[in-house]
């Protein structure tokens, strides 16, 4: 019963998720648009198409995790993982095209200054938008916790960076009203970079993923050592591993007495295998049993 919990527990968090974020951005969307439209900032226009972005990536993020979260079938042997980093990916895009977008905005109205109307407006929105975006982010850190969700996590990083971007605007409101017009549009280029910033670094993890990169060090470690742990292990080789969306892949050779009868060698695999999952909760781990050849031993984990 508790192996069939977990997963169903870890698809609950990530459509709470996933459901929660689409439903914060539609509502600051609407409610950034009335205070821009009132007040004519070019910050404020910087926050909302941040949030329109994250309203995007917040229904990728929703339909891959589903599609993500379907268990493996005749045609994908190995799962739907990879729809999560395929989301960053596309995520990546749509947040670097905003950037760009907001840029050529904020230089025009730098040649064009502008006077800010009805400013009171914009920083009660704002200030709901910090409260909105505070609660939502406290949301996604504990389900990214719990499920170490590539998805969710791009999707935190674009809400944190709302979260600065509403900072910064209520910032420039401030200063607007004391004659320093530039304020407005040089924070919003401002902004324009570090969502650019943001974009990379979601395209570069999605991307690692899609190429199949090993798992941190630390983890290859840790599964060597926990093998080299049983008494009857002399040693492991030609180890792999790599993550698709939540699942982590591993696949190691054992080195054991070539006297041993294939009975014992495949339980003490499977001894290995369940000590290994004990610290990859609902890892696929492949190993093979191999007799204790010195002269194909390579390094430790290789």
């Amino acid at each position: 019963m508790k192996a069939s919990k977990k997963p169903l527990d870890r698809a609950g968090l990530l459509k709470l998720a996933s459901v929660a974020s689409v439903l914060t951005a539609g509502f600051l969307i609407v409610a950034k648009l009335v205070a821009w439209s009132m007040t004519g900032s070019v910050s404020l226009l910087a926050s909302l198409v941040d949030s329109v972005m994250d309203s995007i990536a917040s229904l990728i993020n929703l339909f891959a995790i589903r599609y993500s979260l379907q268990p493996a079938d005749e045609n994908h042997r190995f799962g739907h993982g990879k729809a999560e980093p395929l989301a960053g990916l596309t995520q990546a895009a749509f947040i670097a095209g905003s950037a760009v977008f907001l840029v050529f905005h904020a230089i025009d109205r730098l040649r064009f200054t502008h006077t800010l109307e009805q400013v009171g407006v914009g920083v009660g929105v704002m200030v709901l938008a910090i409260v909105m975006t505070l609660g939502l982010l406290a949301i996604q850190r504990y389900v990214i916790k719990k499920t170490d969700s590539t998805a969710i996590r791009a999707d935190s990083l674009h809400y944190l960076t709302d979260l600065l971007t509403n900072v910064s605007v209520l910032l420039a409101l401030y200063l607007s009203t004391l004659g320093w017009t530039w304020a407005d549009p040089v924070f919003a280029i401002a902004v324009a970079i570090y969502i650019f910033y943001s974009a990379f670094q979601i395209g570069h993890e999605a991307f690692q993923q899609l190429m199949d990169r090993q798992l941190p060090d630390d983890i290859l470690e840790k599964i060597q050592a926990t093998a080299m742990t049983h008494p009857e292990v002399t040693g492991t080789h030609e180890m792999r591993t790599r993550q698709a969306g939540h699942t982590r892949f591993v696949q190691l050779h054992l080195e054991l007495d070539e006297n041993m009868s294939l009975k014992r060698a495949h339980a003490i695999a499977d001894e290995v295998e369940a000590k290994i999952m004990m610290f990859l909760p609902g890892a696929e781990v492949i190993i093979h049993q191999d007799p204790k050849d010195d002269s194909n031993k390579g390094p430790p984990g290789s």
